[in-house]
């Protein structure tokens, strides 16, 4: 019965034990973290250890924490469990446990520093804190908290062969250090850093005064900086040493504020002090830009400080490296360019980076010890110290000059060393010049090779100067007084001439003669220079080196002058004007141009006799006086020449440009005709062959006088020719840049005089404009346009074509413009949107107001407006959004460009006027390579000769016929 009694009682406890040891084994895990294993064994010589790697740190466990203490000298552990004694305790407990291994009581203070630099990391650094709330051991009382304002204290008392666990109650997980300390040791430590501490305070203290003390007396601008910097260095110093405390009342989380604000405070006086010393905005506008934001961006940092502290320092440390590493590129940038300021902050900078390399050092951990921190403190006054000595150097150098201490001697000296001239000795009783500094440096030779008597200067001076320059040192020696001021050309050792200028007095003797003469010789090379090209500009055309207009008359009265006072001479004048010469600055660009000017310049000079004249008297006319010939047929053969030599073609980026040109020519015969008379004959004969369609010799007739030339006549024919239907339209074709179809036409003005012939758009517009003729004019070419579109629409259905018309400022400024076309639209019954008004932007900008709402009433009508010449002027982008453009017409200026930034800027403008809904049309295309890029830019449209030139309303309604299916309408 017992035996099966107990049986499965033995079963029972069996049962139970294999049921709670897995349970057993997971205590085991998870509480095996809080095991305190290895106790620190503490004897009595050991007056200071780091407990830092051998403390455990439990975050987030709670108000109650339980923990295994380290095992006693019985080897038993036990569990102890502790309590959180503060409402501030977020869970983060740490465990150490000490052993004493002596046979004597041992008293301890176990030490926790609030801020450590050593591992405080560069992002988000740790600013310090309160770390230890309480301390608890496994026995006895809680320890007692001894006063200290920078770290917290706790003192300790260790039985012999004691072996005790304490657990930390912490108010960060972070613990930096944790320090075990005999106390008397720990107070003679401290009392060494307080000492100096001390001395390195008092040091800041005193350059920061004196440099303010220096600003006030001084005022010169890098004072005020060094000593925002001693001040910022003394700030953070004083945060760092815990001497503010002394002064004010400050918290554990002020203290992180403070510090943060200190470090903001360092970085920003480190760039204003940069800035100012090396004066930047004097090197670039936009480094005095950047500085200013830089120092703004530090300055809103003091705010962050506030609710961030680590953010703030954070950006002040990064700030701090990036204005050093930015201060040895300046530094060097400027050293070689031989900025003496640059050059003095050489060592300072030096120490700065071997300061900054130990920051790195420290804040990243690799170096660790108690001393680095004080040390760094004590390195920024040492750099506020060396900077203060080069502030000091450089603001009081040459003060005995500012304030007149030197000779008359000395201030002569000053004065030449300042003007740059080199001083010339001539020691005429040895026949011996020198030169200070040496001339022959200047002028590429050998150091010393003008040096000597000065005979050996001869064979280097140009030679039209040799014999002046020996008689002028001839004249001074004869007559023993006056000044020497002379002038020459030598010779440099590359073959260049150089233009010097000797000033120089004699040096008399007791005996009355000449002992050495001594001056200055100035290189006058770029003023002589200057001089002459400001004779040629005055007398010559820059471009071909012909004679101006000015000179072309002068030369022309001064043989007036000859044949009146002889028979021999009888001048034939002539004026050229080559035709069409602005379709080539237009299509070929104004560089083509002017080479082309200048290969018939040369054309034309091999004409010529040495008796005879050509000038350019502007632009693309020019001028020749003929003195070689006098019979009549030989002038009108040499006539007959010079045309032929503008003809012959020119071959231009695989071109063949082929001119023509307009000469009128005139002979002298009347004795009372003065020059501005003969030339302007000529040129009335030259506009005459121009009018008669160019290329041809024009001799001047009288009639010529009074013919056509009237304004109040042209005026009046004007008129007459609106009355009679002398004018017309001429149609250029805008076609469609991706397929190349015709997309519509810009109606063009033209005018068939019955005397004059074609009168260009150039020469009666602005009579027009004057005189008010302007609006009926403008309202014609809007008229006969739509007309000329309806005919169209009737003989091609389905036509899908606009045509563009100009208008003017007068136009535009008339209140009656809306009513004009509205009446207009009703007459020709056009589709107004068929029909585009095109007009600059000096148009609009002359009212813009009255211009904004004329516009938007026109394009109430349904019209297309168009934006002429974009790209010149002002090209203001505000006009494109404050009137109701929807078309802008790019100008051949901006197509035509042939710089590096063409395609960049034609892309920009295509890629704004498509985003802004605008089509765009393309003037002055000059290749299908230039059509195709702006194609693929998503160009609209196109509009240049290359696509076609004008054309009658004829020749475009048979231009239509041929793009467009024609199909019979219904009688």
């Amino acid at each position: 019965m017992t035996y099966t009694h107990t049986a499965p009682c033995l079963a029972k406890r069996l049962a139970a034990i294999a049921l709670a040891a897995p349970f057993f084994l997971l205590f085991l895990l998870f509480s095996s973290s809080s095991y305190a294993f290895e106790p620190v064994k503490i004897s009595r010589d050991d007056t200071a250890l780091d407990l830092t790697a051998t403390t455990d740190i439990y975050a987030n466990q709670g108000e109650a924490f339980q923990v295994s203490t380290a095992p006693g000298p019985d080897g038993i552990r036990r569990r102890i469990e502790v309590r959180a004694s503060s409402a501030d305790h977020q869970g983060d407990w740490a465990v150490f446990a000490l052993a004493n291994v002596s046979e004597e009581q041992l008293e301890r203070v176990i030490v926790a520093p609030h801020f450590r630099l050593v591992n405080s990391k560069l992002f988000w650094p740790d600013l310090g804190s309160q770390r230890i709330i309480a301390i608890t051991p496994s026995e006895g009382f809680a320890l007692d908290r001894q006063p200290s304002p920078d770290a917290d204290v706790f003192r300790i008392t260790l039985n012999p062969g004691s072996v005790i666990t304490f657990v930390a109650e912490l108010s960060t997980p972070q613990l930096p250090q944790l320090y075990l300390w005999e106390p008397e040791a720990y107070k003679d430590t401290i009392n060494a850093f307080t000492l100096y501490r001390g001395i390195v305070l008092g040091i800041a203290g005193l350059l920061a005064v004196l440099l303010t003390i220096l600003f006030v007396v001084k005022g010169t601008s890098v004072l005020p900086a060094s000593a925002a910097l001693a001040w910022a260095v003394l700030a953070y110093i004083c945060v760092d040493f815990g001497f503010l405390e002394k002064l004010i009342t400050v918290t554990s989380s002020d203290q992180r504020i403070w510090r943060a604000g200190a470090e903001v405070a360092l970085a920003s006086s480190f760039v204003v002090f940069l800035f100012t010393y090396l004066n930047l905005n004097r090197w670039h506008a936009h480094l005095g830009y950047a500085t200013f934001a830089w120092v703004v961006g530090l300055a809103l940092l003091f705010g962050v400080a506030i609710y961030d502290p680590s953010v703030a320092s954070g950006i002040a440390r990064v700030s701090f490296a990036l204005t050093a590493t930015a201060g040895i590129a300046l530094i060097i940038y400027l050293g070689f360019n031989k900025y003496d300021r640059a050059i003095l902050l050489v060592p300072s900078w030096a120490l700065i980076l071997v300061w900054l390399f130990g920051s790195w050092l420290t804040v990243t951990g690799q170096l660790d010890n108690d001393i680095v921190q004080p040390a760094l403190g004590g390195g920024l006054v040492l750099i506020v110290l060396l900077i203060g000595f080069t502030v000091i150097q450089h603001a009081f150098a040459g003060s005995a000059y500012q304030q007149g201490l030197f000779s008359d001697l000395e201030r002569q000296s000053l004065a030449l060393t300042g003007s740059g001239d080199t001083v010339w000795d001539w020691d005429v009783t040895r026949d011996r010049i020198v030169t200070t500094p040496d001339i022959s440096n200047r002028l590429g030779l050998e150091p010393g090779a003008m040096h000597g008597a000065a005979r050996n200067w001869l064979p280097r001076l140009h030679p039209d100067d040799r014999d002046r320059f020996k008689a002028t040192l001839d004249v001074l020696l004869d007559h023993r007084k006056g000044r020497l001021n002379h002038e020459f050309r030598i010779r440099a050792e590359d073959g260049h001439f150089h233009w010097l200028q000797i000033r120089a007095r004699p040096v008399l003797g007791s005996n009355g003669e000449i002992i050495r003469c001594v001056g200055t010789i100035t290189d006058i090379t770029e003023q002589k220079n200057s001089v002459e090209r400001l004779l040629q500009d005055a007398m010559n055309d820059n471009l071909t080196g012909l004679p101006n207009r000015q000179v072309f008359l002068d030369r022309l009265q001064s043989i007036l002058n000859l044949s009146s006072d002889s028979d021999g001479v009888k001048p034939t004048v002539m004026a050229i004007d080559i035709d069409r010469y602005k379709l080539v600055n237009d299509t070929l660009g104004i560089a083509a141009g002017d080479n082309i000017l200048i290969a018939l310049t040369r054309r034309l000079r091999r004409l010529l006799k040495p008796q005879d004249t050509l000038a350019r008297l502007g632009g693309d006319e020019f001028g020749l006086i003929l003195t070689s010939e006098r019979d009549p047929q030989r002038v009108a053969d040499f006539a007959d020449a010079v045309n032929k030599a503008i003809m012959v073609p020119i071959n231009f980026a695989n071109r063949e440009i082929i001119l023509t040109a307009s000469i009128g020519l005139v002979s002298w015969i009347d004795q009372q005709e003065s020059a501005a008379g003969l030339l302007s004959d000529a040129e009335l004969a030259m506009y005459r062959a121009k009018r008669a369609g160019g290329n041809r010799v024009e001799p001047f007739r009288p009639a010529f006088r009074t013919s056509g030339t009237d304004r109040l006549q042209m005026e009046s024919d004007l008129r007459r020719a609106i009355e009679r239907k002398e004018l017309s339209l001429a149609y250029q074709p805008i076609v469609k840049l991706d397929d190349g179809e015709l997309a519509g036409f810009e109606a063009l003005m033209r005018w068939e005089h019955p005397k004059r012939g074609n009168i260009p758009p150039s020469e009666f517009i602005p009579i027009a404009e004057a005189s008010g003729l302007i609006e009926p004019l403008g309202m014609f070419a809007l008229e006969r346009a739509a007309t000329d579109l309806m005919d169209w629409q009737h003989a091609i259905e389905k036509m899908p074509i606009f045509i563009s018309v100009n208008i003017s400022s007068a136009q535009l400024l008339n209140n009656e413009l809306y009513n004009d076309v509205r009446g207009m639209l009703t007459r020709t019954r056009c589709n107004p949107q068929q029909l585009k008004l095109e007009l600059t932007e000096s148009v609009v900008m002359e009212n813009p107001e009255q211009a904004r709402l004329v516009l938007s009433k026109l394009k109430e009508t349904g019209l297309s407006l168009a934006m002429d010449d974009f790209g010149t002027g002002y090209s203001s982008l505000a006009y494109l959004t404050r009137f109701p453009f929807d078309t802008i017409k790019l100008d051949k200026a901006l197509v035509a460009n042939t710089s590096d930034k063409r395609n960049v800027l034609l892309r920009s403008v295509i890629a704004m006027a498509r985003a802004l809904d605008m089509q765009v049309v393309a003037e002055g295309i000059e290749t299908p390579e230039d059509a195709a890029e702006l194609s693929r830019m998503n160009c609209h449209f196109g509009q240049s000769f290359l696509f076609g030139t004008p054309v009658s309303g004829d020749a475009a309604l048979k231009l239509l016929r041929e793009r467009f299916q024609p199909t019979k309408r219904a009688s």
